[in-house]
């Protein structure tokens, strides 16, 4: 297994398997422009695990210079309970800690249980003490 930064060059594989991901979202800022321009303001932040030629996981991640964000963390199902996961989540926060950054939040559905035992497990916690507004903007 290769771990390397993700670039807009991987986008179609992201995509795939992104698609093939259980509560895992995609919107408008999953495409190509928009993850062209998220991957260029945080450059070498986000992460991707291939064998050969096959992504198996990824990782967003980026900051707004005080904290850090993770999205779409995401293993293919047929590599899951092998570490990848945290591995992608270990290097991506090493990153952000190398650039000053202490705190790092991450969003994830409501219904994604999956997703919240996984978070869990590594020891992050969860908040009930903030709710998220959201509004699209044009």
């Amino acid at each position: 297994m290769t771990i390397i930064p993700i670039t807009i060059d991987h986008y179609d594989s992201l995509i795939s398997l992104w698609k093939r991901i259980e509560g895992l979202g995609l919107s408008s800022a999953d495409e190509r422009p928009a993850m062209r321009t998220y991957l260029e303001r945080n450059t070498g932040l986000s992460l991707s695990a291939w064998e050969d030629d096959r992504l198996i996981g990824t990782i967003l991640c980026g900051h707004d210079g005080r904290r850090g964000y993770i999205y779409h963390l995401a293993v293919d199902q047929d590599y899951r309970r092998k570490g990848i996961g945290k591995l992608l989540v270990d290097r991506a926060l090493s990153a952000l800690e190398n650039l000053g950054i202490q705190k790092c939040h991450l969003f994830m559905f409501e219904n994604n249980e999956i997703g919240r035992q996984f978070w869990k497990d590594a020891g992050w916690t969860e908040r009930t003490d903030l709710t998220i507004f959201s509004r699209d903007i044009g």
